[in-house]
């Protein structure tokens, strides 16, 4: 991005020990030197702990360094300390150039140049440590990590009968062992923000021995290394091991993952996340001025924004004062909203018993349409929710034909114990009848059963979508269970498939992703990984277009990078087939390069649910089942049921920064119904950056849709007085 505007950019290797040894250290990038990078873990500058910066003499040489270069703007990706590292040497920076002019290391026409320092900070920490950023980047593929070997344990565990104990990191941040513990479904979970009330061996014992009353054949508890208890004392493994294998006899196994953790490929979401704000960091260093404070560029919800980097250290710094103090609720509300709705909803499903009083409502769930992964995640949190709240709970078997043909029976807690994992379909939502439901198939189903009511009394009952396709093209929803993991499945094929080009030079790959006519996966996974181009629906490309794609391969033929990947979604054009585009690049590319056709088919709806998908399910099938119980009691009068106000049938879904129940009625209007996708679609504006980031010249892009995505990357602008 610093290329494509016109700016030099410059590597600092090893972190800021190369900014204070300065020389080969700090090198000028090229186009080419971030080539063939995307998936790689780690860093490919490298990284380290420095004490001399952390000294006045240590600054003072890396700002010399800095003056002699002429760099002005410091893009810093760490954790707090490297953060506040870079605010102190820029609060300091015109103290330094008066030392070097002093000293005659610079001259005062270099200091002139070099008057200002601006920084902008990208948070990069397993952890998700840094408050006012839903994620930082390399959680969610630490989580990837983690849940992996969950999963590979839970099926020993089970074999076994036995109890598990896993360590993950996080020092002094819960986030990896909460929602882990939520994407698994684990009996117990200990975090320093929120430790266990006193005399919690007999609680823990309690509810284990209770899990396997219920019929569970394993038990899992998860233990942040940062984990204590109120009294400040830490918790560890071995401790909770003694606990359960002497007084419960259980066969109990411990397991520290350690810096596995740390390692392997980045997740889809990390490297979105990650172009995204490489993107907005270089738009925020082209706009400051001195006044201006120093910024993180984050995410809250799929939104870029700016945060002064002195306010979220400062929250971040509350946060451990808080746990000092003993004030744990504090705490957990000072990581934010995110943090807090995971630890609501794990309270929620795993620390309450079912009442002895029951409700005398019946919620049935039922799946529509094509499955996807994430499903069982929703279905499980619904059907636990619904029996924590005294409700009975029937599954639909098989759909709309299920509940047509009276597939319903009751689902009781121990059916759903270890779903999360598992994509496979016995259970139902896109649709509610007493009623939860799910996506494209299933939106057109609930505006059907919504428009019966007319005719039918016993369809006036509330009802609830829950989007779920791999397609993402439900309208009111900026996301869908199963298209993460869609998008996880097609970032590592294309990486597999470009690695298979690494003998043989000049080779473009074509390759047809699902979607319909949604260009969601397409999109996004041409930022992930890397594509040069992704046709789509929505964005209507002609034969100038194509020859536009065959001349830029054709000059990338000419560099170091001699491979090119293009994607086109399935339903992009009814004549430029991918075996149209196939044949036209072979024959444009004869003697430049050579094409190769995948068409991904089929794999992208199955494998196991990635970390997001677990998580959102979760979460959108605990809020369905509270907001339905809510929705029938306002409709209960005269000993029954009677909903038909158009408030009572809604979409849930993530709007921005929140999840939002909008009236199926009302989200007719943004529903193209001939091409099932809605007529808004917020991922659009990250198109310019595809084409950014593979190169293509000014010229040839439509500046108009440049200043649009700065108009949009920049809407919110810095937070003033910490709201966060």
């Amino acid at each position: 991005m610093g290329i494509y505007t016109g700016a030099k950019v410059y590597f600092v290797h090893e972190g800021y020990q190369g900014l204070v040894d300065g020389g080969d250290n700090i090198k000028l990038a090229t186009w080419e030197s971030v080539s063939m990078m995307l998936h790689l873990g780690g860093t490919v500058i490298g990284s380290a702990r420095c004490m001399d910066f952390k000294e006045k003499w240590g600054r003072l040489k890396a700002a010399c360094n800095l003056v002699k270069l002429g760099i002005t703007n410091l893009c810093v990706i760490g954790g707090d300390g490297s953060l506040t590292g870079a605010n102190q040497f820029r609060t300091e920076w015109s103290e330094l150039l008066a030392d070097l002019t002093k000293g005659g290391k610079i001259s005062a026409e270099e200091a002139n140049r070099s008057s200002h320092l601006n920084i902008v900070g990208m948070v990069g920490s397993i952890d998700n440590d840094f408050c006012g950023t839903d994620m930082t980047i390399g959680t969610d593929s630490a989580l990837h990590r983690i849940i992996e070997v969950v999963d590979a344990i839970t099926t020993t565990a089970q074999s076994h009968q036995r109890t598990f104990i896993l360590e993950v990191m996080g020092r002094h941040c819960g986030y990896l062992a909460l929602v882990t513990a939520l994407a698994c479904g684990a009996d117990w979970v200990f975090i320093p923000e929120m430790p266990p009330e006193e005399n919690w061996e007999e609680h823990l014992c309690k509810r284990l021995i209770a899990q396997r009353g219920r019929g569970s054949r394993l038990n899992v508890i998860i233990l942040a290394e940062g984990a204590q208890d109120r009294n400040q004392k830490p918790i560890t493994c071995d401790q909770v091991k003694n606990l359960v294998s002497k007084k419960l006899g259980f066969d109990t196994r411990s397991t520290i993952l350690g810096h596995v953790q740390r390692g392997g490929t980045p997740s889809a979401f990390d490297r979105i996340l990650g172009s995204r704000m490489g993107v907005e960091a270089v738009m925020a260093l082209l706009e400051a001025t001195p006044e201006t404070p120093a910024c993180v560029v984050s995410l809250s919800g799929n939104m870029a924004v700016r945060l002064p980097l002195m306010e979220c250290v400062q929250v971040t710094k509350d946060v451990t004062v808080a746990m000092t103090e003993g004030r744990f609720e504090d705490a957990v509300k000072l990581r934010g909203k995110s943090f807090q709705n995971n630890w609501d909803t794990y309270k929620m499903l795993a620390h309450v018993t079912p009442p002895e009083m029951k409700s005398n409502i019946n919620i049935a769930i039922i799946n529509v349409g094509a499955p996807c992964a994430g499903m069982n995640a929703a279905v499980r949190a619904a059907v636990r929710v619904g029996i924590i709240q005294g409700h009975q709970m029937l599954a639909v078997h098989d759909g709309f034909d299920g509940l047509a043909n009276g597939q319903i029976e009751p689902i009781i807690w121990a059916q759903v114990d270890i779903s999360t994992e598992h994509t496979h379909h016995y259970v139902v939502p896109r649709g509610l009848p007493d009623h939860v439901t799910c996506p494209g198939k299933a939106y057109l189903g609930g505006l059907e059963l919504v428009t019966a009511r007319e005719m039918y009394e016993e369809l006036c009952i509330p009802m609830v979508v829950i989007p779920a396709t791999v397609s993402n093209n439900v309208p009111g929803s900026d996301f869908s269970i199963g298209a993460d993991t869609a998008l996880n499945t097609i970032t590592m094929t294309c990486d597999r498939i470009k690695q298979s080009a690494a003998g043989t030079k000049r080779r473009v790959f074509i390759i047809e992703t699902m979607g319909g006519y949604c260009g969601y996966l397409a999109t996004m996974a041409g930022l992930s990984s890397g594509a040069d181009d992704a046709y789509i629906y929505e964005e209507p490309f002609h034969i100038r277009d194509l020859e536009l794609n065959v001349e830029h391969l054709i000059e990338k033929m000419k560099t170091s990078v001699k491979r090119g990947l293009i994607l086109r979604n399935s339903n992009a054009n009814e004549n430029y087939t991918t075996q149209f585009l196939y044949n036209l690049y072979s024959e444009e590319g004869k003697g430049t390069f050579d094409c190769r056709m995948n068409v991904l088919g089929h794999m992208q709806q199955g494998g196991t649910p990635s970390p997001f998908d677990r998580n959102f399910g979760t979460k959108m099938g605990s809020k369905s089942v509270l907001w339905l119980t809510n929705k029938l009691k306002e409709c209960y009068r005269h000993g029954r049921i009677f909903a038909n106000m158009p408030d009572s049938a809604c979409v849930l879904g993530m709007k921005k920064r929140s999840l939002v129940f909008q009236p199926l009625a009302s989200l007719k209007d943004d529903t193209d119904f001939e091409h099932r996708i809605p007529k808004t679609e917020w991922w659009l504006r990250l198109r310019p950056i595809l084409k950014i980031l593979a190169k293509y010249d000014t010229v040839e892009m439509d500046t108009s849709e440049v200043t649009a995505m700065e108009h949009v990357i920049k809407k919110t602008g810095l937070v003033k007085g910490g709201k966060m």
